[in-house]
């Protein structure tokens, strides 16, 4: 994992606020948090209907009993993130706003959501990110430990003032990675 460069967020950010320049919110989990994502899917899923080929929960508000910020990350498969027509103005018709588009990251694409803060990851199918988000997740998930030694460095980082959100991201990578390879590890010998 790479600390992205100020001119590269900048690049990438289609539409809203730029910069954060504050200190990021955590807050306790929250039983909501799933139902909202449900609200989502299902929303999703009428708009692109065979075109959202999975749909999933991810990120700290997908971990029972972990802090996180209150924004519901949804991860989003779609056939080539790339052919924009297949999902773009489908989803902004419906109120969702493209604000991340990342031609270089595997065509990713990010939307805030209509209602509900959300943030709608876009990767195409065969994505070697889809796995990442999964087994982290999943990860964490069964192993408090790991839990804990994410939520702990998550709410030390959450103190200081970040320029960008995607600062606090990177910040975190040294023990993403290593649960990350604990993960990766495991799946390993279970397979």
């Amino acid at each position: 994992m790479s600390v992205l460069s100020d001119e590269y967020i900048e690049k990438c950010i289609v539409s809203g606020q730029k910069e954060h320049n504050q200190k990021i919110l955590l807050v306790e989990y929250d039983e909501q948090w799933p139902i909202l994502f449900e609200k989502e899917k299902k929303r999703i899923s009428q708009i692109l209907k065979d075109k959202a080929l999975m749909i999933e929960h991810i990120g700290s508000t997908s971990v029972a009993g972990l802090s996180a910020k209150p924004i519901i990350d949804i991860l989003l498969v779609v056939e080539d993130a790339g052919c924009e027509e297949d999902y773009v103005e489908a989803l902004c018709q419906q109120g969702y706003v493209l604000r991340i588009k990342e031609p270089d990251f595997e065509n990713h694409h990010m939307f805030k959501g209509p209602d509900t803060d959300i943030n709608l990851h876009v990767f195409s199918k065969g994505s070697k990110e889809i796995d990442k988000y999964l087994i982290f997740r999943n990860y964490l998930r069964a192993h408090p430990e790991a839990r804990m030694l994410y939520e702990e460095t998550k709410k030390k980082l959450a103190q200081k003032k970040w320029k960008y959100v995607q600062n606090y991201a990177d910040a975190k990578s040294e023990v993403v990675l290593k649960i990350m390879a604990l993960a990766l590890e495991e799946a390993k010998k279970n397979n």
